[in-house]
């Protein structure tokens, strides 16, 4: 977005209770579509290697497992799995509601699952208004997935 630091007069007037976020905030939304990026930055040279663009901002946390796939979840509440050498989206599925926590993975009986929360929330879903939103209900559910072997 497209902001500029508020002056110091706003601040001294402000009123309890008031809202401030010290920049005026202008064009939300520069850009329609993608809103938000998941990236795989080489942390020696900072450079992007990839990015998968979003529909909106990505909130959700993201696994990398040894066998090369980065899972995340959308706001929109596709949870997807991304090959970590690509960035290319190799599976999604949709839940129910937006995803904003973490995926973890876990193992029973020699079988690797990975565990998602699905269900929106967070000062970006309940103040911004991003259209791509407006129809995502709040949900609460989780869901596991098996993952298979080549």
């Amino acid at each position: 977005m497209t902001y500029e630091p508020e002056p110091i007069e706003t601040i001294q007037n402000l009123k309890p209770g008031q809202p401030h976020y010290g920049v005026k905030r202008q064009n939300l939304f520069p850009d329609p579509e993608p809103r938000g990026y998941l990236k795989a930055i080489d942390p020696l040279t900072g450079k992007s290697k990839w990015e998968t663009g979003f529909k909106s901002p990505n909130w959700a946390g993201t696994l990398v497992t040894a066998g090369g796939l980065l899972f995340t979840g959308t706001l929109t509440g596709e949870f997807i799995a991304v090959d970590v050498d690509t960035g290319r989206i190799v599976w999604q599925f949709q839940t129910p509601s937006g995803i904003i926590g973490q995926p973890v993975t876990w193992e029973r009986n020699g079988k690797q699952y990975v565990t998602v929360t699905s269900g929106i929330g967070g000062v970006y879903a309940l103040k911004t208004p991003d259209p791509n939103l407006t129809h995502v209900p709040a949900g609460g559910s989780l869901w596991t997935f098996k993952l298979f072997e080549d």
